[in-house]
């Protein structure tokens, strides 16, 4: 809470995405005094930290941390390691870009945030409809950390526990797509390309471009990001 203005204040989990994105901007349309939390976790689409800052300065956020954490040291994930990141389409197994654990990692490094912060309320922009089947973005996974934080935190032990608002998690790609319409929002602001070229561009044949791709497409909404394919 801003003790100066009395408006709640909530930690947005920015990677710099189109799903955060939106999420950091549905988080103020709902009064909310929005400060974000950055993971550089050595994600090769090194990218999205660049769009992070972006949407924090567009969206005016009340402020930005970015913290290191490299992930790079377990490797395990195409996002992480000497991978191939998958160009062939979005299958029905959970990809290699699965980054292990990372979601359940990152919501316990924006509670600390937000406990720190005397915040109570932590936005993450996971969606369980079209996305690329990781587990850590399920309803199940969000509620269950809902009730960890509760009991691991020194809030939540004294009565004062965090919600977890996940305000994407049963809309689809189109529907993301025309709410980042919606809230006059540039999608270019934002990347989600788990590959970029080496002039900067999005690749669009990975996972993540080709859902975000026919999200717009269903939308009837111009994505404004180029792509090489």
């Amino acid at each position: 809470m801003n003790q100066a203005t009395n408006i709640p204040t909530a930690i947005v989990l920015l990677s710099g995405g189109l799903d955060s994105m939106v999420t950091a901007a549905l988080a103020k349309e709902q009064g909310f005094q929005v400060r974000a939390l950055s993971v550089d976790y050595g994600q090769r689409h090194r990218l999205e930290l660049k769009s992070a800052k972006r949407i924090a300065e567009n969206l005016d956020l009340a402020g930005q941390v970015e913290i290191g954490l490299d992930l790079r040291a377990f490797g395990g994930s195409a996002l992480t390691d000497s991978i191939d990141v998958p160009k062939s389409g979005v299958g029905s197994d959970i990809p290699v870009t699965y980054v292990p654990a990372r979601n359940l990692v990152f919501l316990a490094l924006t509670t600390a945030c937000a406990e720190a912060a005397g915040a109570r309320d932590v936005f993450i922009g996971v969606n369980a409809l079209d996305y690329s089947g990781y587990p850590d973005c399920r309803p199940e996974f969000i509620e269950s950390f809902t009730e960890t934080a509760r009991l691991g935190t020194k809030s939540g032990v004294e009565g004062r526990p965090f919600t977890i608002h996940a305000p994407l998690q049963n809309m689809t790609k189109a529907d993301i797509a025309s709410e980042c319409h919606r809230l006059g929002l540039d999608p270019a602001w934002s990347w989600s390309c788990y590959d970029p070229t080496a002039d900067e561009m999005a690749c669009g044949l990975c996972d993540s471009c080709r859902l975000r791709k026919k999200g717009f497409a269903e939308a009837g909404i111009n994505d404004s990001t180029a792509y090489a394919a």
